[in-house]
């Protein structure tokens, strides 16, 4: 009896400690994922502009031209209608033939945050408020071309006006807008000409 009670508050110490854990553990998950499988229903997620095949963890596309002039130069697209402010977002992608491949966060009204890989460079762009032009983020223009027949990693992390973007391996690109700390309604994957395979999509908040 004496043993059960002496051994009784180390057993409470450990049960704690496994609890603490588990919010720490939770935290790393991603709070949303696409499995790209041909039975999953994903309601957030929009294909669009084209003929997209989503089976076996990955989603694909080849560009049809007549619908790259249908929507006035655009090429094929995936949305994810989540909201976000701060976050962590990371997906793979192979591109085959594509001329540009763009990715993009979007406020309520209008554009937050874009990269876009263009003729072996990748630069990145803010989009101030009514009555300001689009603009370039001054240095921002990037020595990263696309990677032909592979997969390359993307992760985009967001922290108020910073966002910091890395491809795979390579050293990290950090930019800042104040405009960047606007709360976002959704993210997009598109690409113009070619074909583009997509996985791994998830998002961390």
């Amino acid at each position: 009896m004496n043993h059960h009670l002496r051994s009784h508050p180390l057993s409470l110490i450990v049960t704690a400690l496994a609890l603490i854990a588990l919010p720490l553990q939770a935290a790393d998950a991603p709070t949303f994922s696409d499995p790209f499988t041909a039975d999953a229903k994903v309601p957030v997620r929009r294909a669009m502009r084209g003929d997209w095949q989503i089976a076996d963890g990955v989603a694909k596309c080849k560009q049809d031209d007549a619908l790259y002039k249908k929507y006035k130069n655009h090429g094929p697209i995936i949305f994810y209608d989540l909201p976000t402010t701060d976050s962590t977002i990371r997906y793979e992608f192979k591109p085959q033939g594509c001329k540009a491949v763009v990715f993009t966060l979007n406020a309520q009204k209008g554009h937050v945050f874009r990269f876009a890989t263009i003729a072996g460079s990748t630069t990145f762009r803010a989009f101030p408020p009514d009555g300001e032009k689009k603009s370039i983020l001054s240095g921002a223009k990037k020595e990263w071309k696309l990677k032909e027949g592979e997969w390359t990693s993307v992760e985009v992390k967001m922290e108020g006006k910073k966002a910091t973007v890395k491809f795979g391996d390579h050293e990290a690109f950090v930019i800042e807008h104040d405009t960047y700390a606007k709360a976002k309604t959704n993210l997009s994957v598109g690409f113009s000409f070619g074909t583009l395979s997509l996985k791994g999509v998830e998002v961390t908040q």
